[in-house]
């Protein structure tokens, strides 16, 4: 990768992988974009930021031929419980961003990365150790749809054209920087927030629901250490099984109770939400992920939840707010 396009840069990953990327490869040679011009400052930091329209095709290959990009991040997405509110809308968005990201993508040359999710399994598919490939009938949102069409027609892109695609399906994504977006996984950061400011969190994801889960700087790693893969490797492409842990609201609080010890869980379940986790994985296989690209995540759940608390206690205290005992 010399010239990298993060689309989506704003979200909750792209607000970190712009800056991971650029310590890597430089400021100059990653571009962030984004609908929200409002996002410029927070986002642009110290190299170049194109406000953009991933839907407007026209605009999009210009910024790819101003900059000569040769790869391509495309993070533009409606999440799964957000998706449910305005499934028309959430199709456009996400399969737009998509489709425009691969035929750019052909038209000049560029690798492309465009994340699928757990949300492409569905009810039907084995629940423990999902293996990498399997029936995959993700029909409970359309967060799921979008993301089983767009693993099909990557590899259609690169079956048909050769386009570098490539992609993991990421677990529930935790992290102290950016807050979530309308996803079924949210609780899992919630919690930390909550925890840290009040000492107690009422859970929206009932209890013995297990989910994969994985905290960002692994993601961030994942996402480079595929990018940079040797393709001769890869005999899977979109996309990779990555998994890291998978825990239920009771394991994440007892977790948060050895540092905490007075915090407190409650539930109100959240029966959009429920459904949603329901029909997931409890656990990945990423054995493809470790033996074709090296995949090798570096924290389990008490390094996480140790890092997490500490990094949003910060938070609080530059805020001026009171921690709770």
């Amino acid at each position: 990768m010399k010239n990298i396009l993060v689309l989506g840069a704003g979200g909750q990953i792209g607000s970190e992988l712009v800056p991971y990327l650029r310590d890597i490869y430089g400021n100059d040679h990653v571009i962030a974009t984004d609908i929200s011009t409002e996002k410029r400052e927070s986002i642009a930091g110290n190299g170049p930021f194109e406000a953009l329209n991933a839907l407007d095709g026209e605009a999009f290959n210009a910024i790819v031929k101003k900059y000569k990009i040769d790869t391509i991040f495309n993070l533009v997405a409606l999440l799964s419980a957000t998706g449910e509110k305005s499934p028309r809308l959430a199709w456009d968005v996400n399969i737009g961003a998509l489709t425009n990201s691969l035929y750019i993508g052909k038209e000049n040359g560029c690798a492309v990365f465009t994340p699928s999710s757990i949300g492409a399994f569905g009810k039907d598919t084995p629940k423990d150790k999902t293996p990498q490939d399997t029936l995959q009938r993700s029909n409970t949102t359309i967060y799921g749809v979008c993301k089983v069409t767009g693993e099909l027609l990557s590899d259609y892109y690169f079956h048909r054209f050769g386009v570098d695609t490539r992609s993991v399906r990421f677990p529930g994504l935790i992290s102290h920087v950016t807050l979530p977006g309308g996803g079924t996984t949210d609780y899992a950061v919630e919690i930390f927030y909550a925890a840290t400011r009040d000492g107690a969190f009422t859970c929206n994801i009932q209890a013995g629901t297990y989910m994969d889960m994985m905290y960002m700087p692994d993601a961030l790693d994942a996402v480079v250490r595929l990018m940079e893969a040797d393709p001769t490797r890869l005999k899977h492409r979109n996309s990779f099984n990555i998994a890291a842990m998978s825990f239920d609201p009771e394991e994440i609080a007892a977790a948060i109770r050895r540092h905490l010890p007075s915090f407190r869980l409650s539930y109100d379940i959240d029966p959009v939400k429920q459904a949603i986790a329901d029909s997931w994985p409890n656990s990945m296989d990423d054995t493809c992920a470790r033996e074709e690209w090296g995949w090798a995540p570096k924290y389990d759940l008490p390094a996480m939840t140790r890092e997490m608390l500490e990094k949003v206690g910060e938070k609080f205290t530059r805020s001026g707010k009171p921690l709770p005992l």
